[in-house]
């Protein structure tokens, strides 16, 4: 269990540093844009994530 949990870590470290990498302008405006964003509407969108992250994860182990 421990070693799935190492690799998903790493994996999403990969993934998430992808963008940054490729597009850094982008990415900056991105950032600023999300600066301004309230807390009810990032709380909205990372339990949106959060879900979605979950179901996916449920379907592909079964």
């Amino acid at each position: 269990m421990w070693q799935d949990l190492g690799a998903a870590l790493c994996l999403m470290l990969v993934l998430e540093g992808m963008i940054p990498f490729l597009y850094p302008g982008k990415w900056r405006q991105m950032v600023q844009r999300l600066a301004e964003v309230d807390d009810r509407t990032m709380r909205t969108i990372g339990l949106i994530s959060m879900v979605t992250g979950a179901l996916l994860l449920y379907v592909v182990k079964h």
